[in-house]
């Protein structure tokens, strides 16, 4: 993981950042791709960048899309991931090496907050829904990238038919997972200042929940379409669930677990696994090599 900028300036008005850590400086890309060349000797064979808004980053010559592209062409890397990037900032060139750098994960975390323009205004998000939509299918146009996404449910005002907008959002797009949060108000915030925290917290929970059903399914559904295909995983150490299984994540950010005992092998390793069952946010399988 490497930090490749400090702080923000996009003051959504939900959002404590700009004040506890300052306006958005970007580091010399000297020191980052020094770093990453640290890391790489070191044994490491995935980067991820991070940021506030890391696809605006700037330093005199230097954009996000050539920082990415520097980062992946260094030789030892795998794959290079990035977050988050805001919607407003999501030039061309990055949708290329997403699409066409083979070290470049096909994956982005691209999130939304809602899908009522009212309530993006009120968040100080600076896009609308059509212009949100107009990105997605960009990033489709593209290939296949899966996209993720945050959600922020009971933002100040947000009606019912605000929330559906929000729903009927998360249907068009077809988010391979999405990580959903009641609204939940910070002090010395802009919203917190301008706007009450009007939505019962009963109306909140209901929201995040009918969300978070949602993509259950949907995901479930995503995730059965690879049974039977097989996904390179990057080994990253033991289950959560039990230490005699490894986990991994594919290039489109999917979790992968396998038993041990199929495969000798060790973190930093790709291997090839064919997928046998799948959950809503894991797909389970065995090494290709495996004995049967």
């Amino acid at each position: 993981w490497i930090a490749v900028m400090r702080g923000c300036d996009n003051f959504c008005t939900f959002c404590v950042v700009p004040y506890t850590r300052g306006r958005e400086r970007s580091r010399d890309p000297r020191g980052i791709l020094h770093e990453a060349q640290h890391l790489v000797e070191k044994g490491y064979k995935q980067i991820t960048l991070l940021g506030q808004n890391v696809n605006s980053y700037r330093f005199e010559d230097w954009d996000f899309a050539r920082l990415v592209v520097a980062i992946a062409d260094l030789s030892g890397i795998e794959r290079v991931r990035f977050m988050s990037p805001h919607p407003k900032d999501f030039p061309p060139a990055l949708l290329d090496a997403v699409a066409q750098h083979p070290k470049v994960c096909s994956h982005i975390h691209l999130p939304v907050q809602s899908g009522n323009d009212r309530v993006l205004e009120a968040m100080g998000r600076c896009y609308t829904r059509a212009e949100y939509l107009h990105l997605v299918e960009e990033i489709r146009r593209r290939g296949d990238i899966p996209i993720t996404t945050d959600i922020i449910c009971g933002f100040s005002g947000e009606t019912d038919t605000e929330f559906r907008d929000t729903y009927r959002l998360m249907e068009e797009v077809g988010y391979l997972s999405s990580y959903v949060f009641k609204y939940s108000e910070r002090k010395n915030t802009i919203a917190a200042r301008k706007f009450s925290d009007d939505i019962p917290e009963s109306v909140k929970i209901e929201r995040v929940a009918e969300l978070i059903d949602f993509q259950k399914q949907f995901s479930l559904r995503k995730n059965r379409e690879w049974i039977g295909r097989t996904v390179e995983v990057l080994i990253e150490g033991d289950a959560k669930k039990s230490s005699s299984q490894w986990v991994g994540h594919t290039e489109h950010n999917t979790t992968v677990v396998w038993d041990k005992s199929l495969h000798i092998c060790g973190p930093g390793e790709l291997l090839s696994i064919i997928v046998k069952d799948a959950s809503a946010s894991t797909l389970f399988g065995r090494p290709i090599d495996a004995p049967l």
